[in-house]
This record gives C-alpha cells, sequence and structure tokens, in this order.
C-alpha cells in the first residue's frame, strides 16, 4: 500500500532568525519525521537570508512552514515564498503579518465583535519610569510569541519591569501593556475554519511564561476545559470568528482568558503557526478528537496543495 505523500518532496523550514529559534528547531525536527513516516522526501531547511537561493536549489513541491516569531511568522517567509511560487502550509502574508502584530490585530478583532483585553502600547521607557496603569497588568513585545519577554506586574508591585530598558532588549520600543485578567489560561486550536475543543492550561510556574509553554512538567494541560458548557461554547465561537476575523486559513490557535467569577472570557492573540512541539497543544487537542501527529501533519500539508490547486494562496 503506498503512502499519502510517496512522491513528495517537502522542504521542512525551521530554526529561523527570532528568539523563537530553539522552539522552531523542535517543532520542524517532528513534523519532518511525521512526513518521513508518510512517505515524502523531506529537505530540511534552515531558513536564513539565502532562503529564496536554497529553495530555487532545492526545488520541493511544498514547503511545510514550521518556523515561529520574527521573519518566519510575520509575513516575510510567506512573501519569499509566494514569489517564488512555492505551495506553504499555514496563513498567507497579510493575516500572518496582522496577527503578530498585537495591536492592529486587536483593533481588527474589536472591529469584528471579539472581546479583547484594554491597554495599548507605550513607549519603553515610559513604560519603565511608572506604572502606565494600576497594577496588575502584563508587559510584552508587540511582535513575538511563545511569551518572550513578557513580564507579569503584580498588585502592590513598586516599579515596572526594569529588562525592558535593560541593553539586552531587542524586542522593538513600544511595548503593549494589558489589564491582567485573573483565571484561566485557556487555548482553542481552528482547523479549517472549525474550533477543534478548548485546553484548560494549568502552569506549575504560577504564571504561563516560556518556560511552563516548552519545559518538561511546566505546565498541566486538561482537555477538554473545566468550565460551563455556555461559557466553553462562547470560547470555541470566539476563537472561529478571530481566525475568519484575521483572514486565516489551515490551522490556528487562539490563546484566551476566563475568569469563571465574572464569566468574563476574553481573546489575547492568534497564533498562525502553532507550535508543534511534544508539550504543544494544537497536537495534543488533535489526538483528543481521535488524529494522530503523523494525520495532522498530513492535513497541513494537503491543505496547502488544495489552495494551490484552487488557484492560490489568499494573500
Amino acid at each position: 500500500m503506498s503512502l499519502p505523500l510517496a512522491g513528495r518532496h517537502v522542504a521542512v523550514l525551521l530554526g529561523g532568525l527570532s528568539s523563537e529559534r530553539e522552539v522552531s528547531l523542535v517543532s520542524g525536527a517532528a513534523c519532518a519525521t511525521a512526513l518521513e513516516n508518510l512517505g515524502a522526501k523531506v529537505s530540511r531547511v534552515d531558513a536564513g537570508r539565502d532562503l529564496a537561493q536554497v529553495l530555487t536549489a532545492l526545488k520541493p513541491d511544498v514547503c511545510f512552514n514550521a518556523l515561529h516569531g520574527e521573519w518566519g511568522e510575520d509575513g516575510c517567509v510567506q512573501g519569499v515564498l509566494e514569489t517564488l511560487a512555492i505551495p506553504y502550509t499555514h496563513c498567507g502574508v497579510l493575516a500572518s503579518a496582522l496577527a503578530m502584530d498585537k495591536a492592529k490585530s486587536k483593533a481588527v478583532l474589536a472591529a469584528a465583535g471579539v472581546i479583547v483585553p484594554g491597554g495599548g502600547l507605550y513607549n519603553r521607557f515610559e513604560a519603565a519610569r511608572d506604572h502606565v496603569m494600576p497594577p496588575p497588568y502584563v508587559v510584552k513585545p508587540n511582535a513575538e510569541g511563545s511569551s518572550v519577554g513578557v513580564f507579569l506586574v503584580f498588585d502592590g508591585a513598586n516599579r515596572p519591569p526594569q529588562e525592558i530598558v535593560a541593553p539586552s532588549w531587542t524586542f522593538g520600543e513600544e511595548v503593549m501593556i494589558e489589564p491582567y485578567i485573573a483565571g484561566l489560561e485557556l487555548d482553542v486550536a481552528v482547523r479549517d475554519g472549525k474550533a477543534q475543543t478548548v485546553t484548560e492550561i494549568v502552569p506549575t510556574t504560577g504564571f504561563y511564561d516560556y518556560d511552563a509553554k516548552y519545559a518538561e512538567g511546566g505546565s498541566q494541560h486538561v482537555v477538554p476545559a473545566r468550565m460551563p458548557p455556555e461559557d466553553f461554547d462562547r470560547a470555541l465561537r470566539m476563537a472561529e470568528l478571530a481566525h475568519a476575523a484575521l483572514g486565516c486559513r489551515g490551522v490556528t490557535r487562539s490563546d484566551l482568558r476566563y475568569d469563571p467569577v465574572k464569566r468574563l472570557l476574553v481573546l489575547l492573540e492568534v497564533n498562525t503557526q502553532p507550535g508543534m512541539t511534544p508539550t504543544s497543544l494544537v497536537p495534543e487537542q488533535a489526538a483528543h478528537l481521535g488524529m494522530s501527529f503523523d494525520q495532522l501533519v498530513l492535513w497541513i500539508v494537503e491543505d496547502a496543495y488544495a489552495r494551490d490547486i484552487a488557484g492560490g494562496s489568499a494573500r
């Protein structure tokens, strides 16, 4: 019996130039192995500035974009792939760029009726001098993922985080500051426009930071989330609405906060290239619904092929 991707050449884009490089290497390695299991010829490509030349030489049938963060997730690599006319997975140029910019995506989501946090963009030096809003609040880069550079300022804190004005800060001159929403951390994967289920995340560190996301034992995932059915359904519908409002395609993951006392549900952001690591949420939700990791990877690649056959990608 032939394997589903027999004879197909897939270039897996991994690593890259962003602060999320290490996570991307793990995601890409897992996806490359799955593609080999499915019979594909796989080229692992560490995506650098010479990506166009490398892909021109390789001539893959499709690119599996396993990059995270700046350059790989913000529309730049997507633009390279559009120029080369190579089919690729996940979102197109516009949706990728829009979702990566937290301020602009929040404006689009709010206009579409999605409940998003308040707050806004502030100069990092202004934000480090004094509280720009009463604590508790969250400080984060405007265009990073994986909780890189995120700080929670607790109630009663004497001063804002000084890390945002340290010489080592490389995440831009403006930071997004939002009120902290007490309660549960939730995630919803959306595949082909349909929400899958809701995961409740319980960080062992007390805050869902980089280590809680990727370190072994950093958090516990409860699938399905423990919440009233009507609020569970609201989370599903909100993720679907956000996916559509940003013009997303393929698989995305929405991060939400839920205050069970106030019954308040807020969507924080949409991730257009969700992690595919051993602790990642999208593969876990797929498994909960009976789809193996290899089947999920196959669906993502076939979705890219289907768009190409239908006449190209939505930009």
